[in-house]
């Protein structure tokens, strides 16, 4: 093709269009002019491979501003040429691009180099003191663990494992079918990359052993039950040495027997004598961490009655500030009076008010 036309022009596209829509154009030219389509067609492979360049182009954000710039001009050397390539060779630098459009296994490779080791999930239960102070605990957790004979590499020590050359370390080979190039997993290699010729006696090249193991995590203060904490790297050891898996561990609080809790709020109940509500007493509540709260009851105080310390409850997780510190009262009324308690306690009614009327009486 003596002239080149317009790369916009080309994938019948705007200058101002997006990443997306350039690369729904040469999805629906790919498609249109594809070799397999037209068999034997000359015009119908030139056409596949202009749109091919112009989307090589246009796809690549320097090559792109270097053309809307110079033009074609200023692409000498930096841009690809398609008219003398083979259309084997376009579909082999393409995979990625044509595994997308046509169903192909390209981007092996990327998922490869993606692997890592199995998530493990465990359960641990904590205190409501632990939950109010912050703690570390260790946790156990059983299965795979790196072996520590090879460091997780799988091959006996003073050797390492060496690269796959049937597929050149990729993990992938690439097969073509007519004029489409398919990438599938290296039998050889299992997708690795590398092959170990020397199997560490330990693991037997697994690099990795049963065993049980402890992990040490860290509880922050107001952690709750049902809230989950992720250990980066905890989990299960990737095959030949990839990254391990995460570690998940599900927090359940034991049950307190003297405070509840409410999101970051404690609830507790405390029992004073009928004389202290009506007369108004001060105690200290105890909190499961050790710390002291000073509670003031006023006269008067009903059963029932909430009084709150406000900020003597939990550290709210992702916020500034605690909870607060809620107490129930209850009033004690004695079940069995003598006689002179009886007869004070008709002095008080006579002496606080007058007589209650009650209703259905006459």
């Amino acid at each position: 093709m003596s002239a080149k036309r317009d790369y916009y022009e080309v994938l019948g596209v705007a200058q101002d269009a997006g990443e997306e829509e350039i690369k729904k154009a040469y999805r629906k030219a790919a498609l249109k002019f594809h070799p397999d389509r037209n068999q034997g067609n000359k015009d119908a492979e030139a056409s596949f491979k202009e749109a091919t360049e112009a989307f090589s182009v246009l796809s690549d954000r320097e090559k792109r501003a270097t053309y809307d710039r110079f033009g074609h001009a200023g692409l000498q050397g930096g841009a690809a040429d398609f008219s003398g390539v083979g259309v084997g060779d376009i579909f082999s630098q393409f995979q990625d691009i044509f595994a997308d459009f046509f169903g192909g296994g390209g981007g092996g490779g990327r998922q490869r180099r993606q692997a890592r080791g199995a998530d493990v999930r465990v359960e641990a239960r904590i205190t409501l003191q632990d939950s109010m102070r912050g703690v570390k605990h260790e946790v156990t957790v059983e299965g795979l663990a790196p072996c520590d004979t090879c460091h997780g590499s799988g091959a006996a020590p003073g050797t390492n494992p060496e690269q796959c050359r049937h597929c050149g370390g990729s993990g992938q080979v690439a097969t073509q079918r007519g004029f489409i190039m398919f990438s599938s997993t290296c039998p050889s290699c299992r997708g690795q990359g590398s092959i170990i010729i020397t199997p560490c006696q330990t693991c037997s090249g697994r690099g990795a052993v049963e065993r049980q193991r402890k992990v040490l995590v860290t509880f922050p203060a107001g952690i709750d039950s049902g809230q989950r904490l992720r250990v980066p790297g905890q989990g299960m050891p990737g095959p030949n040495g990839t990254p391990a898996g995460d570690l998940y561990v599900d927090v359940e609080l034991e049950p307190h027997p003297d405070f509840e809790r409410d999101g970051a709020d404690l609830v507790t109940r405390e029992s004073i004598s009928f004389v202290e509500a009506a007369m108004g007493t001060e105690f200290d509540v105890v909190l499961p961490d050790g710390t002291e709260v000073p509670v003031e009851v006023p006269g008067g105080t009903q059963p029932g009655t909430v009084i709150t310390a406000h900020g003597h409850g939990l550290q709210r997780i992702g916020r500034r500030g605690r909870g607060d510190l809620h107490v129930v009262v209850n009033v004690h009324v004695p079940t069995k009076l003598s006689r002179k308690a009886r007869k004070l306690f008709e002095e008080i009614e006579e002496e606080l008010a007058p007589p209650v009327s009650r209703r259905g009486t006459g």
